[in-house]
């Protein structure tokens, strides 16, 4: 019998299927069989829903039955609300995609270096590496797509390479440590969210317990009779008060940034700032601040790029044994079939509109969604 067991078992199939999240090229984590996504570093996040679950939690243990009795009780209910509000937003930041581009195939980035081949004689050619930049325009600007020689691809506008994921961002914002991931195209909404909660709770938190002390003030003669009485308040007023005013800056910060359509990294940078007595103007503004913030907080999001959860079939499997990653979707942007080889030495594409209302680089079309900031020439 135990015999008969184990022929079965051995001529049984292999049922379980590899997702292509468990291939996946960079260093981030994932959760849920890939349904979530966070940086590869998540110590700091930890340490944020402690302060904040820490500190909400003394509040309502300690502040909101004596403020509930004393002054209104619809105070613990404002608390919740705005707990509950800022720890959704804050996982939200964490655990979504926040637009990682996927890297080029071998065979693609294989065949991005043919297309700038320079020959140095006719029986020696010899291979470059590609260049580092190549030039289109957005809304009459220059705008320069920077070679990554780390995800093979020409980066699209407002992209970077975040250092500590190891991937392309699509409009990489910053990492942001105490959210646990990057802040780019697909989580900024929920990032600012995140702030701008986090800020009415630390100023509601540090309002009402000061509320706290000074009604027990007025019943206790001495500062050290109202510090044994509320030893928990005097804790919460105090994180409150060291922590409010970073939070209020960053909130304000990214205030500023969403309506004027800009990004930590271009604002750093001084992508659009006054240099040598002119000042760059911002092509990828919609023209004022309501515009500006219904696009970024209210816009649809756009589909991930990665397809985490996709099965890896063979061909991708062998695909990223000789590469390390799946096929790039962007690829199509350094694909220059047309362009002639006076160009290719310069590393200038030929930009240009098609009939159907995408982008052309370098005699390809481009579609329209991976490039949504970039305006057709007519």
């Amino acid at each position: 019998m135990n015999l008969l067991c184990c022929c079965c078992c051995n001529m049984a199939p292999n049922t379980r299927v590899t997702r292509k999240w468990e291939l996946f090229a960079g260093r981030n984590k994932f959760y849920c069989d890939g349904l979530l996504m966070s940086a590869p570093h998540t110590s700091v996040f930890y340490l944020t829903c402690i302060l904040i679950t820490g500190t909400s939690a003394l509040f309502f243990a300690f502040d909101c039955p004596f403020l509930a009795t004393r002054i209104n009780p619809i105070i613990p209910i404002v608390g919740a609300v705005l707990y509950f509000f800022t720890m959704s937003s804050l996982l939200r930041t964490t655990f979504t995609d926040p637009g990682v581009i996927p890297r080029a195939s071998y065979d693609e980035a294989a065949y991005i270096e043919k297309q700038i081949e320079v020959p140095n004689s006719l029986n020696s050619p010899t291979y470059r590496p590609p260049p580092r930049t190549k030039e289109v325009l957005v809304k009459g600007q220059t705008v320069k797509l920077k070679y990554c020689f780390t995800c093979k691809i020409f980066r699209p506008p407002r992209a970077s390479h975040c250092s500590q994921c190891d991937n392309c961002v699509e409009r990489f914002d910053h990492h942001c440590p105490w959210v646990g991931n990057c802040v780019g195209k697909r989580n900024y909404r929920f990032f600012y969210l995140f702030l701008v909660s986090l800020a009415f709770l630390a100023v509601f938190i540090f309002s009402c317990s000061v509320t706290h002390l000074v009604l027990l003030m007025k019943t206790e003669t001495k500062v050290i009779e109202v510090i044994k009485t509320a030893p928990f308040t005097v804790i919460v007023v105090f994180i409150c008060f060291f922590s409010i005013w970073s939070v209020i800056g960053l909130a304000g910060f990214h205030t500023y940034l969403t309506t004027s359509d800009q990004t930590t990294n271009e604002d750093l940078k001084g992508s659009f700032s006054a240099k040598g007595g002119q000042r760059s103007v911002n092509p990828y503004s919609r023209g004022n601040i309501c515009l500006n913030c219904c696009h970024i907080l209210c816009g649809p999001m756009t589909p991930s790029l990665i397809d985490r959860r996709g099965i890896a079939t063979d061909e991708y499997i062998s695909q990223m044994q000789q590469h390390s990653s799946p096929r790039h979707p962007l690829s199509d942007v350094i694909s220059a079939t047309h362009v002639p080889s006076s160009a290719m030495i310069t590393a200038q594409p030929i930009v240009a509109a098609s009939s159907n209302n995408v982008l052309g680089i370098g005699g390809t079309d481009l579609k329209q969604r991976f490039y949504d900031e970039v305006i057709p020439i007519a």
